[in-house]
């Protein structure tokens, strides 16, 4: 049990197990003077007080009177398909609180509904007038699990991706130790374990900044950041490789375009995106960057007149150490990093990233982000002015 749920669980019994005691105070002063009780024990109701405890609470919470009636459950409850009008749909559930009538005590298990998994705690009340009254609360353990196997799976790709250059760097050096003889292979291989050093550590950068990036739900210190700054960082970032294959990278588009968010990594994801574009287009070839407004948007475009990339992959390239070639990412250093970075960063800062893409026709990446507009500032009053409209 989460410290989150056991604390939840404690107030709501705490509350409850209060009402319940109410009741039983109300039902034996009632007794006391000759009243009849009857209606009140075998209707137990809850007051309107117990309502709103249960609609704060982050969980499905029910509320069972002994006849497996739904006396009380919360919005989450009956939006996640548990409770039907006054009956609960999932058979576990009745299952549990009946034990719990029967021994007592506090009972967990897990259920399945509907696809989603439900970490579910059923306590009885226990009070004089509410004795089969038990509450029912229940986590959804869905969206924990998927990032649970979804960490397991990137730790595992780590580790996977991370023996090649490992690998090779210890073959590498096992050669140069045996050729240190010769002078000429020593310098080649030391040359290809400096290749190899650098992709490692190419990676490593981009394992961290992407495990930063996917702990964060947005921005933390957002700024005003200039489109046509971060289209020249990351341009002038990519000449050089440009300038290897002769590929010409022209860049079009105001240069006012203002969006809110970290320049740095805006820098960082559209870099991938220009070096994604040259590692995948032939020589010779022009690739385009192009700046637009499109209403309440600032559209980054990169284009290319690469290999393009096939309806199979498209849907798949923003997944973490997915390559559409992997022998080419092999030729050119790639880590299958870049796009899952680009992903997170666009997400980051509340936008979205695009794909138009044809085989043998090239590829065009738009990185959306929402505009960031300056508030109009207000004209400084003239105290002469005033002082004239005064006379």
């Amino acid at each position: 049990m989460s410290p989150e749920l056991a604390l939840g669980l404690g107030v709501a019994l705490g509350l409850l197990v209060g009402v319940g005691a109410a009741l039983a105070f109300r039902v034996s002063e009632r007794t006391q003077r000759g009243e009849p009780v009857e209606a009140t024990v075998e209707e137990p109701q809850l007051p309107p007080g117990v309502a709103a405890v249960l609609s704060v609470l982050p969980w499905s919470a029910v509320v069972l009177d002994d006849d497996d009636r739904v006396l009380r459950s919360s919005a989450a409850a009956r939006a996640r398909g548990l409770v039907e009008q006054d009956r609960v749909r999932v058979p576990g559930l009745l299952a549990l609180a009946r034990l719990v009538r029967r021994d007592g005590g506090i009972r967990s298990e897990e259920v399945e509904l509907s696809g989603a998994l439900f970490n579910v705690h059923v306590a009885p009340l226990g009070a004089t007038g509410t004795a089969g009254t038990v509450l029912v609360l229940a986590e959804d353990l869905t969206e924990v699990r998927r990032v649970e196997d979804v960490r397991r799976d990137f730790v595992a790709n780590v580790s996977h991706e991370l023996k090649t250059p490992v690998g090779a760097l210890t073959l590498l050096a096992d050669t140069v130790d045996s050729a240190a003889d010769d002078p000429e292979s020593v310098h080649h291989f030391a040359a290809r374990m400096r290749t190899e050093a650098q992709r490692l550590g190419k990676m490593v950068q981009e394992i961290v900044l992407l495990s930063r990036l996917q702990g964060a739900q947005a921005v933390p210190e957002p700024r005003p950041v200039g489109t046509a700054g971060v289209v020249a960082e990351a341009v002038d970032r990519c000449r050089l490789p440009a300038a290897a294959k002769s590929i010409d990278i022209a860049v079009f588009g105001p240069s006012d375009l203002r969006v809110l968010g970290d320049e740095d990594l805006l820098v960082v994801a559209l870099r991938n995106i220009i070096d994604n574009a040259i590692a995948y287009s032939p020589e010779h070839t022009r690739i385009t960057v192009r700046t637009r407004r499109d209403g309440t948007h600032v559209d980054l475009s990169v284009s290319d007149q690469g290999i393009g990339i096939s309806p199979t992959d498209q849907r798949r390239i923003f997944e973490r150490f997915y390559r559409v070639d992997p022998a080419r990412s092999r030729g050119t250093g790639g880590t299958g990093l870049g796009l899952a970075i680009v992903k997170h960063v666009v997400s980051n800062h509340g936008g979205e990233v695009r794909v138009w893409s044809k085989q043998r026709l090239g590829s065009t990446f738009t990185l959306r982000l929402p505009l960031h507009v300056e508030p109009a500032t207000a004209p400084v009053p003239n105290p002469h002015l005033a002082e004239v409209v005064k006379k």
